[in-house]
């Protein structure tokens, strides 16, 4: 792929391509660079799906719902930033799964700036609000710009403390949908004075799958993320893990033991993370952090190329590599390297499965790398 910008129709292409049926993130990359570009992926597309197995032929995304998409978008005074645009988070490009697609609302300019993520617990304490909003704001006279969810309790302590900074909303659903409705007066705040991001469609509601794949983009975008008040079994704390393993750093405001909102916090300080009782212990921390050596150290979609110039996929498969593979999947997650060890099949080919498997909906991609078999 180039790190170059799209041209009109390359753009709607990738509008399509994402809003297929069964294209993720990381399955969006893998037909990009086996077939050089996505027009030639959405050719390719109904092909695969039928060699993965998928019953019910798979249909693009048509041009039509793209460029309607794009039309409503404009009105509404948004607007598209794809991976391969200059104001795409430079940092969020260094995941695996980055999002091929952006839709952004209010000021872009804020995506690659210094940010710092803040998550916590939905029923806030009155105090952990407080602090939270108190340590935003502190975190923006330092130059940070905040980031978070648009939730109840410590998001929206989060935005309101940092609103006369800088501070990113992440939203769940489509670029219009406020979720909760109670936060309709903030968001239109934030939409004059600071960020709106979503990775779905114009007018999509959220769904509870979809809050993972959010706070993957609010820590993505982040040099480090800040948890004040969460229980064991929170968002938050998965907010945490995503923000760890995409090497940022995990920071913890510790809380009074017999409140089950600091069992979160105090474990992940346990665990290593770092002890917060100011802003100070945040910036002192984060020195040296570099977006750009993020991404040249790790992932980015631009290190492909086309692995081939066919507009279709081969039709000579090895049926029984497929079965193979298959049978090592599980509906429990597995580690593609440790699939690819198991069923003693070239990377190439193991790829090419899961990809096929993906599009015919018999697939599930889960973060950290791993895959199962679709409930």
């Amino acid at each position: 792929m180039r790190l170059t910008p799209l041209s009109d129709n390359e753009r709607l292409d990738w509008l399509r391509l994402i809003r297929t049926e069964s294209v993720g993130p990381l399955t969006f990359y893998r037909l990009v660079e086996r077939f050089g570009s996505a027009s030639r992926a959405l050719e390719a597309l109904p092909e695969l799906a039928k060699k993965g197995g998928r019953a019910k032929p798979l249909i693009p995304c048509p041009a039509a719902r793209a460029e309607k998409e794009l039309e409503t978008l404009t009105r509404y005074g948004a607007r598209l930033v794809t991976v391969a645009d200059g104001d795409y988070p430079l940092a969020l490009s260094a995941l695996e799964d980055a999002p091929p697609v952006l839709t952004v609302l209010g000021n872009p300019a804020l995506l690659n700036t210094r940010c710092i993520g803040m998550v916590g617990a939905r029923n806030a304490s009155y105090n952990g609000k407080k602090f939270a909003s108190k340590l935003a704001g502190e975190l923006g006279v330092a130059g940070f710009t905040v980031v978070s969810g648009l939730a109840r309790g410590i998001d929206t302590a989060a935005h309101q403390g940092s609103l006369s900074t800088a501070t990113i909303a992440v939203i769940a659903g489509g670029i219009d949908v406020v979720y909760p409705q109670e936060n309709k007066a903030l968001y239109n705040d934030i939409r004059e004075k600071g960020l709106i991001v979503a990775e779905n469609p114009f007018g999509f509601a959220p769904r509870p799958q979809d809050f993972p794949r959010r706070n993957r983009i609010v820590s993505g975008v982040s040099e480090g993320v800040v948890v004040v008040e969460a229980s064991l079994r929170s968002g938050s704390l998965i907010t945490a893990r995503l923000a760890a393993e995409q090497g940022r750093d995990v920071f913890a405001v510790p809380g009074f033991p017999l409140d089950p909102r600091a069992d979160g916090p105090n474990k992940l300080i346990r665990d290593g993370a770092t002890l917060v009782r100011n802003a100070a212990d945040i910036v002192d921390s984060l020195d040296g952090f570099s977006a750009k050596s993020l991404r040249e150290g790790g992932f980015s979609p631009f290190m492909y190329e086309p692995e081939e110039e066919l507009a279709v996929i081969d039709g000579n498969g090895d049926e029984e590599a497929g079965a193979l593979v298959l049978q090592n999947l599980s509906h429990s997650p597995v580690a593609v390297d440790e699939l690819i060890h198991a069923c003693h099949v070239s990377i190439p080919a193991v790829q090419k499965i899961l990809l096929e498997l993906e599009l015919a909906g018999r697939l599930t991609r889960h973060p950290g790398g791993k895959v199962s078999l679709a409930e």
